[in-house]
């Protein structure tokens, strides 16, 4: 039958359609015939190195073409001829969306090149190793350490679906353990691979898996002698190959024994086929199995050196490799892990030298050297060295063991021969005999591994997990591969039948049609090898005939199976054949089959060695001639050989009878494993090898595609891909294509929907199917539908493209029109602006020329007038210049004749003048040189430059009145040349006169021309002396200039140098105040890390001690469990109230210190299993060892503190001596005051003891008196004390400086104080033990000492006179020591002021008066407000004193009046008692007065605790009373037992409600209400015990009333420690069941429901379907988690909790939800999208909501999601260039690298348009955060619990206003 086959592909932005032709019978594995592919269709096409090479087409085909065109990724052209025969086209490509996908089957085209591209891209991109395969686990080798099997990963993985998370070995684990106790029935796990595919780790995390998270059900540790066994059989069953340096040389099936609660309960291990030739010959770079290397390296230490080992190259068993040495690997090391595993196991040190005795022995035999005697015979020569090692080894005596080396014998049925062997015979004899032992002592170690492993216990069920070679094909194949290959053959049988069989059952559970294809059917190839007359068959025949051959055994083969189409016969040999086997053809070699399928062995070297003095040798070969089955526990395992030796002849028949061959045996182990699988639900793991260099994560297409064909990775695809191979739920398939549908076709049954829609979408009915619950896909239909709904996406995108570009582009346009118009409008206003301008410019212009040409006018005017005025000018002026030169020249004349006569006169004078002048500046200039040459000197001097800056101002002031007196000695000049210029005025005038007498005398004159000559003569000599003088002047005028200009200059420098002298004073002065700043700075950032630091360790001791007190508490209740295991047998009855007052709690689990523990372990131990108590002691060990530590450490820590304060007091000594000797007057003073106090004390007890018992009590009485007078004495001291502080106050008003170094030390020791409460914890221990050590019998009845009862009387008043008194002497010295801290408070106070004062003093001297007056008013007021307040508190302690001391007045007074009483009563008799009424004076006082009190009988207490604690129903409680209600009925319990002072009514009181507590919690601790209300009534009932100790810390916000009733007699601190530790075990409870409630809501809530509707779908999923996202019914979403959490917090309000306890568990919830959901996240793929980062975020922000309408905000809860922020965050930014990865790094600082590299690894697109993350982008990121430090784990720790406090939070309650209920019947309370 034909049909046709509508397929459609898309690349994107490409299409192409295809037509299938398909033939029903055939199914078509994608291999299709198409009538028409168009271009740009991408396909897959063989190819030589890379197997399959993706191409796409460049030309469309049609239907007849010969050839395909096609273009390769790296842009090459190529013609693809198809077969002309065939014309198959190429496999078609997957959509990208489906690359890289968990399941294989999810795969639209399942072929092979699909399937090895899809593993290429997870293996190399995503760096994942596991892949499904449908029901197969492939596993790739990565060849690297991958941090994904902790723990962690281990609890990730616990208890989920095998499709919900990504694929992993832990993953089928726990589908095997989910199937083993759901269906009842036994699982196997199939590990299988060829060598160095990583088999044996495989197996190794799967049992690893069981250990982890089932347990055991005993403690015995049987999980970790399972793991234990890894070790043993790896060093002896491993050694390295060339291509594993760690490979199994055997096949083993281990099964884990569960009992009926799915506990590990023991184990069984079976081997096959071990490679024994290894034992005597290795090939190049292999080595022997590793114990031999193991003890070579081991031969330096002590315990061996009687091996008398060497090196490993001295030795021929472990040479022939040459490479004795793994690289990173210690054989050293690897043997201490193999003792220590035998020692786990119970092999104990004897046997294990034993065995390391024999191995040792081997390893001397293959040396022993052998020589040729002649050709038929052999010897070895005298003493060999190694030969005689090897007897004292093995116990044998040389002689015999060196025969029969040489010697075999030979028997007929009448005599018996020694015949000589030839050397190489000997030598293989040898080493027969070396592998016969080494296959001895490998059984033996496995048998002796059962005996530890097997179980105590009846086994309910088991998992087997059989790690098995994988098919082998190598150059040389011989009879180990012949069997390997075998056993495959019958495992592949087995395995397809299972998966033809599941997909059967899946057709038929979903009611689909099916018809039964074909399969590969390995039978005949079974059959071929096995079948009578099969390969086998005649391989046993041809060992029986006495002159078998492997040449002849050959010609047989080719004889009987010449006719079997799966044997072949070489054509170029003769010893060999072929095999067509499932996976591969394999040629095998005919030579040694016989010699290893006999596996023969010497029987008299067997003798020799059972007559070893050696007992374990003995052992090794006692079972030599039993016939035992061989797959028996103990012997039948393959790879051994059972050779019977043949002592007589009546044994000969059974010997033959039971002597078998390798592949006899062989056959049998594996059809009995067949059965055993067959048995069971098998799980199939696939090992792939992915190169054969060992390199990490590089893949080989060549060895990944021959491994794929071999291992039925491909079969599997095969099969699926027959049927429908793609499956989607209704709801699936509704979600993802519910774009395709129109709003009509949506129905309320989404079902008829889908097949509505389904019938429209696909019109050949026969490519689908509709199940019950799910539709069934052909082949490349989940294609066609993803390209339709990619088609709708896109043309949605399109449409709303179109709208949004309209709308854009509209937006566009209306801003340019508008735009547009405001252009036009400015435009022309612009234009009209430029018009008026041009009109006023103009008007301008007319205005500006007529004004310019009246300006020409008007100018050319004045230019001619200027002309005619210059002419008249010139003429005028030339004319009045000839006339004035004339009379100038007159005037000359005069002038002349008179300047001559004034000379004459002149010259004496200024002769005379001149002299004294030059006599002056003589004088003047030589004492300026003499200053000149003192100032060079002074300044050449350093002592001058020093003084110059030290006296700078100075200077300059003597340079400014020296400039001062330069002044004023120049105005002197000025005037002396003023009155010179008088002087030649007179002058002047007397020669005018004396000139008009010369005229008379001119006659004289004249006549006495020769005297005039001679005076004109002295006139030039004058001239000449007179420009000399004028030059001397010059000169002088020009030094005086210099000289000013050289000071002007100095006294610059020197103010420039005054300013920079200055500058720097500023300069040092801002950096030492900056300095200051960054000191203070720094001081501020080092104080407040170290605080951080400090709180921090704090933490972290809080949470060390909170583990070990829930360590503590999960040792006690397992001690508790175990205690009623044991009782239950011997139904032995226990007293309940014992073990409620004594033996139920105990701090520590120190259960020996009291003889009852010791009974207790002692019949502990005798029904239990030794190393139960051995591990219980070794767990009390540690946890003594760890609390030892955690002491020391704390002393340290206060050791560290005490000496620093011991080195701040050294330093203080100094100023305390004022302080000293102050104290020391007021400790005289008290010690006087004291001295009055005993005094007083002593008065008082004359008066008790002497006063009458009727008026000991009265207002009037002399004890009444005593105690007035004290307090009126009490009361004056005060006031003296008062006036005393004042006076001190006002003598040292000022004093008053805080050091902050000593507030410092107080807050450390506030610190330390509260960890030292941590360290107390050994010491409450012993408080308790004492305190139950107490509980003695009643105390001797003293009335019967004599009948009067005076004695007893006497005793009882002693007794209360005693304790008053003790109780006096305690406060006062309680008083003494607080005044004496107050005193030197206050003297430390008053320093302090002081020295502020002096601060405030030096600042107010350096301010102006007017700042100085009023900086000392505001000091004044606010030391005067500071004074009222101290005067203040002290008058509020005062009166608190007064009131503490009339409350002391009230009780002493009301004591004396009950022991009056008691005192009357006493010496009445008996009848009197009787008679008399009772004395009813305090009845009502105690009526009126109610003191908060609740009184019981002793027998009373069990029936308060029962209907208090252990039958009180939480919700009636927490919804109709008060909060904290049974916390304040216990508190105001324990008040009358303070107050009656019986100690042991307040410690049973006390134990047995913390008792009480444990005891409901463990019955009911995983109901929330019940932890929940109990945790708030602990915190209540302690916050009480502190609230009532009267220590001043916790009383601060008491009212009076609450002071009052606070405890008097007792200190609970030691019960406060217990308490608040009871408290820490009641919250990790409420942690837990918290987390228990929430943790299946969280991954469905938070990842699966898509919160937000439609913004992703479910992409096509595989076999493995995972939980579906959309919300069913029942389906936790996040609505869920926050009504979850609304009932949280709304049950702990009304309980009462403390809101910051509330606030620290919110903060937990929220760390656990986002680490829970974080930790899903990076172990799902599918999950990692961009959609699924939105819905994260929406998620997110919905709980921070919710934190915000609790008013939670401030919690620190919304920080605990930071890294579930950031991870959504990084889901969603881009992931392309440089800058997005410096946002990235920067944006995910709460992730680490691990992380943030797995989340982008795991990136997967859900739909088209979205992009996967580059390689070269993560590597970018790892680059970037390589120097980021932080932790290497991937997952979050969930199981973290944040260390808790419970701050201090008193209650306003009144305790006399609470009112006790009926309901609770507690009616035997009385209230007091």
């Amino acid at each position: 039958m034909i049909q046709l086959q509508r397929v459609s592909w898309e690349d994107p932005g490409k299409k192409f359609f295809v037509a299938v032709e398909m033939d029903s019978t055939q199914q078509l594995s994608d291999n299709i015939s198409e009538l028409a592919i168009f271009k740009c269709a991408r396909v897959w096409i063989p190819d030589v190195e890379e197997v399959w090479k993706s191409a796409e087409l460049t030309k469309d085909y049609k239907n007849g073409d010969a050839s395909l065109q096609l273009m390769l990724e790296d842009g090459a052209n190529l013609e693809h001829k198809l077969d002309p025969k065939t014309k198959n086209l190429p496999y078609l490509r997957n959509p990208d969306i489906l690359v890289g996908e968990n399941d294989l089957t999810a795969l639209s085209y399942l072929h092979e090149p699909a399937v090895l591209h899809n593993l290429k891209v997870r293996f190399i991109d995503s760096k994942l190793i596991y892949t499904y395969c449908g029901i197969v686990l492939v596993a790739i080798n990565p060849y690297e350490t991958l941090p994904i099997y902790g723990t962690d990963i281990i609890n990730a993985y616990s208890g989920q679906n095998m499709g919900d998370m990504d694929p992993h070995i832990f993953a089928v684990a726990e589908e095997a353990y989910k199937q083993m106790a759901r269906d009842e029935r036994n699982q196997s796990i199939i590990v299988s691979g060829e060598s160095g595919a990583g088999k044996t780790v495989s197996a190794k995390y799967a049992m690893r898996y069981f250990a982890t998270v089932s347990g055991s059900a005993s403690e015995a540790n049987v999980e970790e002698k399972v793991l234990a066994s890894n070790p043993i059989m790896e060093s002896i069953g491993n050694a390295k190959t060339t291509r594993n340096d760690n490979s199994s040389r055997f096949g083993k099936y281990i099964e884990i024994g569960f009992d009926n609660r799915y506990r590990i309960i023991g184990a069984n291990m079976r081997t096959y086929l071990l490679e024994k030739s290894r034992v005597v010959f290795q090939a190049d770079e292999e080595r022997n199995y590793h114990i031999f290397y193991q003890l070579c390296a081991s031969s330096h230490l002590p315990e061996f050196k009687n091996l008398k080992l060497s090196k490993a190259n001295d030795f021929l068993y472990t040479q022939q490799g040459r490479s004795p040495v793994i690289d990173g690997v210690d054989d050293t090391k690897e043997l201490c892990n193999t003792r220590n595993a035998f020692s786990l196991l119970g092999i104990n040190e004897s046997y294990q030298m034993g065995l390391f005795q024999v191995l040792a022995a081997i390893l001397h035999l293959g040396n022993v050297e052998i020589k040729d005697k002649d050709s038929d015979s052999s010897m070895i020569p005298p003493n060999n060295d190694h030969l005689t090692k090897f007897c004292e080894l093995v116990g044998i005596t040389y002689k015999d063991m060196a025969q029969w080396l040489c010697h075999r014998k030979l028997k007929t049925a009448s005599e018996t021969y020694i015949k000589t062997i030839p050397r190489l015979q000997a030598t293989n004899a040898r080493d027969a005999l070396s592998k016969h032992i080494y296959a001895k002592l490998f059984n033996w170690i496995v048998e002796h591994v059962n005996k530890a492993l097997v179980a105590n216990l009846k086994q309910h069920s088991f998992i087997g997990v059989l790690d098995i070679y994988g098919f082998e094909t190598f150059e040389i194949n011989s009879f180990e591969q012949f069997c390997i290959n075998y056993a495959n053959e019958k495992l592949q049988q087995q395995f397809n039948m299972h998966v033809f069989k599941l997909e059967q059952e899946e057709y038929m559970k979903e009611q689909i049609p099916w018809t039964l294809i074909d399969f590969y059917d390995n039978q005949p190839c079974i059959n071929l090898i096995e079948a009578k007359m099969g390969i086998l068959d005649l391989l046993d025949e041809e060992c029986r005939m006495p002159k078998g051959s492997d040449d002849s055994w050959a010609q047989k083969l080719y004889t009987h199976l010449k006719t079997c189409s799966l044997f072949e016969k070489p054509r170029m040999s003769n010893r060999a054949f072929i095999i067509q086997h499932f996976a591969d053809k394999v040629e095998y070699q005919c030579e040694g089959f016989l010699e290893k399928n006999k596996d023969t062995v010497n029987e008299e070297q067997i003798k020799v060695l059972k007559g070893s003095k050696f007992d374990l040798l003995v052992e090794l070969f006692k079972d030599e001639g039993k016939a035992t089955s061989p797959t028996g526990q103990a012997p039948g395992t393959g790879g051994r050989t059972r050779l019977s030796v043949k002592p007589d002849k009546s044994r000969d028949t059974s010997t033959k009878e039971h002597k078998k061959t390798v592949g006899c045996q062989f056959r049998n182990s594996l059809q009995m494993l067949m059965e055993t699988l067959n048995a069971t639900t098998p799980h199939y793991v696939r090992c792939i090898k992915p190169n054969d260099f060992k390199q990490a994560f590089s893949f080989d297409p060549k060895r990944a595609v021959q491994q794929l064909r071999a291992c039925g990775v491909l079969e599997t695809i095969r099969i699926s891909a027959a049927g429908f191979p793609s499956r989607w739920t209704y709801q699936e398939f509704f979600s993802r294509y519910r774009v395709l549908m129109k709003q009509k076709d949506v129905l309320s049954d989404k079902k008829l929907t889908c097949r509505n829609v389904l019938e429209k979408l696909v019109q050949d009915q026969d490519k689908y199917q509709f199940g019950k619950t799910k539709i069934f896909f052909r082949a490349g239909q989940v294609a066609y539908l993803e390209k339709l709904r990619a088609d709708k996406l896109r043309a949605a995108c399109i449409r709303i493209q179109k709208t949004i570009r309209c709308w854009l582009a509209r937006k566009k346009y209306m801003r340019m029109r508008d735009a547009a118009i405001t252009i036009q409008r400015f435009t022309r206003g612009y234009q009209a602006r430029c018009l008026a301008k041009f009109m006023r410019r103009t008007q301008a212009a007319i205005v500006i020329q007529k004004y310019q040409k009246m300006y020409v006018a008007r100018k050319h005017y004045r230019q001619k007038q200027a002309a005619a005025l210059a002419i008249q000018t010139i003429l005028r002026a030339y004319m009045a210049r000839q006339k004035y030169l004339a009379l100038l020249r007159e005037h000359k004349a005069v002038i002349i004749q008179k300047r001559a006569r004034g000379w004459l006169a002149r010259r004496w004078y200024k002769r005379c003048l001149s002299s004294i002048v030059y006599l002056q500046c003589c004088i003047r200039r030589m004492r300026a040189r003499r200053e000149l040459k003192k100032l060079k000197i002074e300044a050449r001097s350093v002592e001058h430059f020093k003084k110059l800056n030290k006296g700078m101002e100075n200077k300059i002031m003597q340079l400014q009145r020296k400039v001062d007196e330069q002044t004023k000695e120049n105005k002197s000049v000025n005037e002396r040349l003023a009155g010179l210029a008088n002087t030649y005025t007179t002058e002047s005038e007397r020669l005018r006169g004396e000139l008009g007498r010369l005229r008379g005398v001119e006659e004289e004159a004249r006549s006495k021309g020769n005297q005039v000559n001679c005076l004109l003569e002295e006139l030039e000599k004058l001239k000449k002396e007179l420009s000399t003088t004028q030059q001397e002047k010059k000169i002088i005028e020009d030094w005086v200039q210099t000289y000013r200009g050289e000071m002007e200059k100095m006294v610059s420098e020197l103010k420039d140098q005054n300013g920079l002298l200055k500058k720097e004073k500023d300069d040092l002065n801002r950096s030492i105040q900056e300095q200051s700043q960054q000191m203070t700075e720094k001081m501020a950032r080092a104080i407040a890390a170290e605080t951080q630091q400090l709180e921090t360790d704090l933490n972290e001791e809080r949470s060390r001690y909170q583990n070990l007190l829930t360590e503590h508490l999960r040792l006690e209740e397992k001690y508790d469990d175990l205690k009623e295991r044991i009782s239950k047998p011997g139904h032995r009855r226990t007293d309940s109230t014992h073990s409620s007052n004594e033996s139920e709690y105990t701090y520590n689990s120190e259960f020996a210190e009291s003889e009852e523990g010791s009974r207790a372990v002692e019949d502990l131990t005798r029904g239990m299993d030794t190393s139960l108590t051995l591990k219980l002691q070794k767990r009390l060990t540690e946890l003594e060892q760890e609390k030892q530590s955690l002491r020391n450490e704390l002393e340290n820590k206060e050791e560290q503190f005490q000496r620093a304060r011991a080195r701040d007091e050294s330093e203080l000594k100094k100023v305390r001596g004022a302080e000293l000797e102050y104290e020391s007057l007021k400790r005289q003073e008290l010690e006087s005051e004291n001295k009055k106090l005993k005094h007083n004390l002593a008065e008082m007890r004359q008066s008790l003891l002497g006063g009458t018992a009727a008026s000991a009590g009265a207002p009037g009485s002399p004890a009444y008196k005593v105690l007035l007078d004290q307090l009126n004495s009490s009361s004056e001291e005060l006031e003296v004390r008062k006036e005393e502080v004042l006076i001190l106050r006002s003598q040292l008003v000022s004093q008053k400086e805080a050091m902050q170094h000593k507030e410092t030390m107080t807050e450390v020791a506030v610190h330390v104080e509260d960890i030292s409460k941590l360290k107390d914890a050994d010491e409450l221990k012993q408080a308790y033990i004492g305190l139950k050590d107490t509980n003695r019998s009643a105390a001797p009845d003293f009335q019967k000492l004599n009948e009067d009862g005076e004695l007893w009387l006497v005793n009882q008043g002693l007794k209360e006179t005693i304790r008053l008194l003790e109780h006096q002497l305690q406060t006062q010295r309680r008083n003494y020591d607080s005044e004496v801290e107050s005193l030197r408070g206050e003297l430390q106070n008053v320093k302090e002021e002081n020295n502020r004062q002096q601060q405030l003093l030096a600042q107010n001297l350096q301010l102006p008066p007017e700042a100085r007056i009023e900086a000392s008013l505001q000091h004044e007021i606010t030391r005067l407000t500071n004074e009222n307040l101290d005067l203040m508190e002290q008058l509020e302690k005062q009166d608190r004193t007064i009131r503490k001391l009339k409350k002391q007045l009230k009780v002493y007074s009301k004591r004396i009046g009950e022991m009056g009483a008691g005192q009357a009563e006493g010496q009445t008799s008996p009848g009197q008692m009787v008679d008399e009424p009772i004395h009813p004076v305090n009845i009502p006082r105690r009526e009126k007065d109610f003191q908060g009190m609740l009184e019981y009988k002793k027998e009373d207490e069990l029936k308060l605790v029962k209907n208090l604690i252990l039958e009180l129903k939480p919700r009636g409680v927490a919804v109709n009373l008060i909060p904290g209600l049974p916390a304040f009925i216990l508190f105001m319990c324990l008040r009358h037992a303070d107050y009656v002072n019986d100690d042991q009514k307040v410690r049973t009181l006390l134990t047995s409600t913390i008792n009480s507590i444990k005891k409901i919690l463990k019955k009911r601790g995983d109901d929330f209400e019940t932890v929940s209300f109990w945790l708030a009534n602990t915190c209540r009932f302690l916050h009480c015990l502190k609230q009532y100790s009267g220590d001043e810390v916790f009383m601060k916000q008491n009212t009076s009333r609450q002071n009052e009733h606070c405890l008097s007699n007792f200190d609970l601190t030691e019960y406060r420690s217990v308490i608040s530790d009871l408290a820490i075990q009641i919250y990790q409870q409420l942690i837990k069941c918290m987390e228990h409630i929430l943790y299946p809501m969280i991954v469905s809530g938070m990842l699966e429901h898509e919160t937000i509707q439609g913004v992703s779908g479910a992409k096509p999923t595989g076999l493995r379907k995972r939980t579906s996202s959309i919300a069913d019914e029942g389906t936790d979403t996040l609505d869920s988690i926050l009504r979850q959490l609304n009932a949280f917090h709304s049950t702990m309000c009304q309980h009462g909790t403390d809101p910051e306890l509330i606030k620290q568990v919110v903060k937990q919830q929220f760390y656990f939800i986002g680490a829970v959901t974080l930790n899903n996240l990076l172990l799902r793929k599918d999950m990692c999208s961009w959609s699924k980062g939105m819905q994260i975020r929406y998620n997110v922000s919905q709980l921070e909501e919710w934190l915000r309408d609790k008013g939670l905000m401030n919690c620190g809860a919304k920080e605990t999601l930071e890294p579930l922020i950031q991870a959504a965050q990084l889901l969603q930014v881009k992931k392309k260039t440089d800058e997005d990865a410096d946002a990235i790094c920067s944006m995910c600082l709460a992730l680490t690298t691990a992380q943030i590299v797995k989340v982008l690894n795991l990136y997967t697109p859900v739909n088209e348009f979205e992009e996967r993350v580059s390689v070269s982008f993560i590597r970018t990121i790892q680059t970037r955060l390589r120097d980021r430090c932080g932790s290497p784990q991937l997952l979050m720790d969930t199981k973290i619990i944040y260390p808790i406090t419970f701050p201090f939070n008193p209650s306003s309650l009144a305790l006399e206003t609470i009112q006790i209920p009926s309901s609770l019947n507690l009616a035997f309370l009385t209230r007091v």
